[in-house]
């Protein structure tokens, strides 16, 4: 079973579960019944295993060819010796197929049963992550796609709490998700991978505008991650007032704006970009924990 879970990247898949599992809890500003809860993390473990295999599935060939000279260190989240199995002939590529389309299926069902728009955020958010492989050597906007992406998971975790949410605040919150992955996820992944994405003439960021841009965007979008996380209590019934804007911006200070500056002004090679996105990877449980304490105490208190 590693093999798979490594196909799926399921170590920093489950820290991604966190993301929808905050955005419904400041949403409803209370917990979901417990079915609801156990299905809405269920439905979003298949979706994120098999999209994650989606993606190597779809990039196959260009992952033999980045990692014909061996594969990096990788990051703390997700720094198995199996990552990429299919690229590294360890899982053949009929069986990672099953497992993505057995994953998808149940993910389908899953959102069919939580509301069946669920159903269309899927699908397109699948459709997505092939357009975002096949770009790795076209442009490196494919980030752009990839926030999309990303986004998918929270934007239904509102659908499953509100089956009819107000589109100005489901922008708000997509928007949040869109530049924390670009800043926190997308960026720092192809800058620990340069080294490969050379052997394949990939455009990404750091190779095609330079680490110095590329270390100024990363900053610029965790700012404005840390201020959109500022305004998100208006999306939620909660009367969320200072303790919880300071522990929010704290939790966004420490695990990106602190590592992104550094990685900015010292403008290294992958280590250091790896070291973001490990941080950057914990700030969804961060937040959860956050507004998971603030129910609590909403709960407790008059």
């Amino acid at each position: 079973m590693k093999r798979f879970f490594a196909l799926s990247r399921t170590t920093h898949g489950v820290l991604d579960l966190a993301m929808p599992g905050f955005v419904a809890l400041l949403w409803l500003g209370a917990f979901p019944s417990f079915w609801t809860i156990v299905l809405s993390i269920f439905t979003a473990f298949a979706a994120y295993t098999a999209i994650y295999a989606l993606n190597d599935l779809v990039g196959i060939a260009v992952d033999k060819e980045k990692f014909a000279g061996g594969i990096n260190a990788g990051y703390s989240v997700e720094a198995s010796d199996l990552r990429y199995p299919l690229a590294q002939n360890v899982l053949p590529y009929k069986s990672g197929f099953l497992w993505f389309i057995s994953w998808f299926v149940v993910a389908l069902v899953g959102a069919y049963i939580l509301n069946p728009f669920i159903v269309v955020i899927l699908i397109a958010a699948s459709i997505l992550e092939v357009i975002y492989v096949l770009l790795l050597k076209v442009t490196y906007l494919r980030t752009f796609v990839s926030g999309l992406v990303k986004s998918s998971g929270p934007i239904a975790a509102i659908y499953v709490v509100d089956p009819n949410p107000d589109l100005t605040k489901v922008l708000l919150v997509l928007a949040w998700v869109f530049v924390w992955e670009i800043g926190g996820q997308n960026i720092p992944a192809d800058w620990n991978d340069t080294a490969e994405d050379r052997r394949v003439n990939a455009r990404t960021i750091p190779l095609q505008l330079g680490t110095q841009i590329a270390g100024l965007i990363v900053l610029l979008t965790l700012v404005l991650t840390v201020t959109f996380s500022l305004l998100l209590p208006s999306v939620s019934p909660l009367a969320l007032g200072w303790p919880y804007l300071l522990a929010t911006a704290l939790a966004g200070i420490l695990l990106l704006i602190q590592p992104a500056y550094n990685l900015y002004q010292q403008q290294s090679e992958g280590r250091m970009a790896a070291r973001l996105f490990d941080r950057a990877s914990y700030y969804p449980m961060a937040q959860l924990i956050i507004v998971t304490l603030f129910v609590l105490l909403s709960k407790l208190l008059p």
